[in-house]
């Protein structure tokens, strides 16, 4: 870390990099199921059966926030395609 001096003659810190909130790189099952009004057991089979993209991180099923976007993207097409 870089040090200046300060009026009172102390050093001072400074971060290398702002401190923000935290931007979420992916989503866990029970979230998207929370998100999109499902239960886990269904979103967890929607990504066994590929309607919903997703990939295995360790013992666990992880979403992508686009791939979230793509599945209520592909969904609302569908019935924009059903509507009469």
């Amino acid at each position: 870390m870089s040090t200046t001096a300060r009026n009172s003659g102390g050093p001072t810190y400074r971060r290398k990099a702002p401190i923000g909130p935290i931007v979420r790189r992916w989503y866990t099952v029970p979230e998207v199921a929370e998100m999109l009004g499902y239960g886990p057991t269904k979103v967890r089979m929607m990504c066994i059966t590929g309607d919903l993209r997703s990939l295995k991180d360790g013992g666990s099923r992880r979403i992508l926030p686009a791939w979230v976007d793509e599945y209520v993207a592909m969904r609302a097409a569908e019935a924009e395609a059903d509507w009469p």
